[in-house]
């Protein structure tokens, strides 16, 4: 089977509805297969105290991330997409001849979510280790991406358990943004197909600077999918602009994807010959970056059911 190429719209459309449109339909144009989104919610970011301010250790070192809860509650809001909006997204996407995808962030945005007419669903990295939330996905879909960024081995194993007699597909990822090359440890693919059959990869290298190297690499060593950040706009019209691609790029990578396993390592050797440096540690540690990031991001958003906060990884019965 070829590979398949996920658009990730992300939130690149600064919340316009006719940007969005115009996505959708570059990618299904240039060779896309799944146009994706983020069921992101506003009213579920989680205030917590100790990313008010941030922490530092004596030398220097960041030991907790400072990200303010307002001011990041004021950016999120203004691209938030209505559930009709997102009901929309999913036909405007089979108009196109593009399948519709979503991560979903918390459990009761699955409740939002299941009946919209997704065909699958995508679980972000800092939920990979969220068994209630995985539950909850396998219970509405069988088609399941994961991605496996800042998780440890351990959680990506149970992980694999909890999410046995779906279609899942684990998704390599390293969550540093943008990701160097030297830091992509793309051979932890290989490593991975011991917990589900196909594995792909989700990746936040820079264009402006790395090209498609990281995602060519990675299918010529036989990634199933690769997802990529994805706009319409300039580099820096949006907060994720630098880590994302073109339409043409997509039509590249298409065009890369639909090749041989042979044919693409060929022009990989050829035309990138440093391109071990990819390849880094199957079984590395996460990075001290990786740490700061999982520990912010995971929990950032929660289901707010009345006046109680339930994070996904919590084992709560939603009403």
């Amino acid at each position: 089977m070829k590979p398949v190429i996920i658009a990730e719209c992300c939130q690149n459309h600064n919340g316009s509805q006719e940007i969005l449109k115009r996505m959708i339909h570059e990618a299904a144009e240039n060779g896309a297969d799944y146009a994706k989104i983020q069921a992101i919610r506003s009213s579920e970011l989680t205030y917590r105290e100790r990313f008010e301010e941030g922490e530092t250790h004596a030398d220097g070192t960041v030991k907790t991330i400072k990200r303010p809860y307002h001011p990041e509650l004021d950016r999120l809001a203004k691209l938030d997409l209505t559930l009709d909006q997102e009901v929309w997204f999913v036909e405007e996407c089979r108009k196109a001849g593009i399948k519709p995808l979503t991560t979903v962030f918390t459990r009761s945005g699955v409740r939002d979510v299941q009946n919209m007419g997704y065909p699958a669903m995508k679980i972000a990295s800092y939920d990979c280790a969220s068994y209630p939330l995985l539950k909850d996905v396998k219970a509405v879909w069988n088609k399941i991406f994961v991605s496996t960024g800042s998780t440890y081995d351990g959680e990506i194993k149970q992980a694999a358990e909890v999410l046995e007699g779906a279609d899942f597909e684990f998704l390599h990822c390293v969550t540093i943004y943008p990701t160097p090359m030297e830091e992509l440890h793309l051979s932890r693919i290989e490593y991975l197909k011991q917990f589900s059959d196909k594995v792909g990869y989700s990746d936040h290298s820079k264009p402006a600077t790395t090209a498609l190297w990281a995602s060519k690499i990675a299918l010529a060593l036989g990634a199933s999918c690769i997802e990529r950040h994805y706009t319409v706009l300039g580099p820096d019209e949006t907060r994720d602009g630098p880590v994302s691609i073109t339409p043409a790029m997509v039509k590249e990578l298409r065009e890369f994807a639909d090749l041989t396993v042979e044919e693409r390592m060929e022009i990989i050797k050829r035309d990138y010959p440093e391109w071990e440096i990819a390849l880094g540690n199957p079984n590395r540690p996460l990075s001290h970056t990786e740490l700061l990031n999982r520990d912010y991001y995971k929990g950032r958003f929660a289901s707010k059911i009345g006046d109680k906060v339930i994070y996904n990884w919590e084992e709560y019965e939603l009403a």
